[in-house]
C-alpha cells in the first residue's frame, strides 16, 4: 500500500501501519515522516470539512477556568482531605480544553497519539455539525488524555438534566495523574490521586457526572433522592463499558448519603488491596441517546 493509500486509510478509520512500511528510510525516519504526513493530512481534512461553517460564538464571554472550578469543586471537596483539595483544584481548573476553530489545529498537532488525534478530530467535527471522517467514527462529547480533558462545544447546548461531561472527563483525571505530579505525598499503595478499579473507571465517571447534577439541583436529601429516582428511570448510557444498573445504584446510594462522593468511590475501588493499576489509556464519553429499559443489560451501541 502506497503512502497515498495509507493516508486515506488513516483518515477514514483512524488506523495506520505501526511500522510505517509505505514510507522510505530506516524505522525512525519512516515513523517520523509517516506521523508528520498523517497528522498534517488530518488537519487539512478537518479544515476542508469546516471551511464554510459559521464562526463559533458559544465560548464568547465564558471564563473556562472559573466554569471548570465551579463544576469540579464539589467533587474534589467530597473526595479529598482538606490539605489536598487546593492542589487538586489547581490541577483540574486548568485541565479542560473546549475544542474550537481557534485551537483545533494546535490540539491535533500536540495530541500524543495519532489515534487520539483522529478521535479529537471527529469530536470537533460533530460539535460544529460537519461530516465525520468515517462510518465507524465515534460520536464523542469528551475525551481525556492524561490530565487534559477535551470537551465538545456541544456542552453549552446540552439539555439533559443529568449530563455534565466536563465533570465526567475531570473524574478520569483522578486515575490518570500521580500524586507526586501535583505535589502530594505518595506511597506504594497511594500512587495515583484516587485508587479506582480499572474496570470501574467509566462507572465512576458516569456516577460522578449524574451525582454532580443532582447536587446542583437538589437542595435537600429528599429532593436529591427524588432526582436519583428520576435518573434511574431515564438513564441512557449507551456505552458497552458500563452497566446502567450499576451506575444507577451508585447514584441512588450517593444521593441518600451525607457525602455521596465517597460512596461512589467505595463502589469503584479495587476489590483487593494489592496495589494500584497504572493508567495508560484515554477515557471517552459517548454520545447519549434515548431512554433505556433498566430491566436488562445496557445497549452496546453508542
Amino acid at each position: 500500500m502506497g503512502t497515498a493509500n495509507e493516508v486515506q486509510h488513516f483518515l477514514r478509520t483512524g488506523d495506520h501501519d505501526a511500522h510505517c512500511r509505505a514510507w522510505p528510510g530506516d524505522r525512525i525516519e519512516r515513523e517520523r515522516r509517516a506521523h508528520e504526513e498523517l497528522r498534517q493530512a488530518l488537519i487539512e481534512e478537518v479544515q476542508r470539512r469546516t471551511a464554510t461553517g459559521p464562526v463559533e460564538e458559544r465560548l464568547q464571554g465564558v471564563d473556562t477556568v472559573t466554569l471548570t472550578r465551579r463544576k469540579v469543586e464539589p467533587m474534589v471537596r467530597g473526595l479529598f482531605p482538606a490539605l489536598e483539595q487546593d492542589a487538586v483544584l489547581s490541577l483540574l481548573e486548568n485541565s479542560v480544553v473546549f475544542l474550537t476553530p481557534a485551537n483545533i489545529v494546535e490540539v491535533l498537532l500536540e495530541s500524543s497519539w495519532l489515534s487520539t488525534a483522529w478521535d479529537l478530530a471527529n469530536l470537533y467535527l460533530l460539535s460544529v455539525g460537519a461530516e465525520l471522517l468515517g462510518p465507524e467514527a465515534p460520536q464523542l462529547l469528551g475525551l481525556s488524555e492524561g490530565t487534559t480533558c477535551y470537551v465538545s462545544l456541544s456542552y453549552f447546548d446540552e439539555t439533559s438534566p443529568f449530563a455534565d461531561y466536563l465533570v465526567h472527563e475531570a473524574a478520569h483525571v483522578f486515575h490518570n495523574c500521580k500524586r507526586h505530579d501535583v505535589g502530594l505525598p505518595e506511597t506504594r499503595r497511594r500512587e495515583w490521586l484516587l485508587n479506582i478499579d480499572y474496570r470501574k473507571r467509566e462507572t465512576f465517571a458516569y456516577a460522578c457526572e449524574a451525582y454532580s447534577r443532582i447536587l446542583e439541583t437538589g437542595g435537600s436529601r429528599q429532593a436529591r433522592m427524588a432526582l436519583a429516582n428520576d435518573y434511574a428511570t431515564s438513564a441512557a448510557l449507551c456505552d458497552e463499558r458500563v452497566s446502567v444498573r450499576e451506575v444507577v445504584e451508585a447514584v441512588r446510594e450517593a444521593a441518600a448519603a451525607r457525602n455521596g462522593w465517597t460512596r461512589i468511590l467505595a463502589r469503584c475501588a479495587p476489590s483487593t488491596s494489592a496495589g494500584t493499576r497504572a493508567s495508560v489509556t484515554a477515557a471517552t464519553t459517548a454520545q447519549r441517546h434515548g431512554p433505556e429499559d433498566l430491566s436488562g443489560p445496557p445497549s452496546p451501541t453508542r
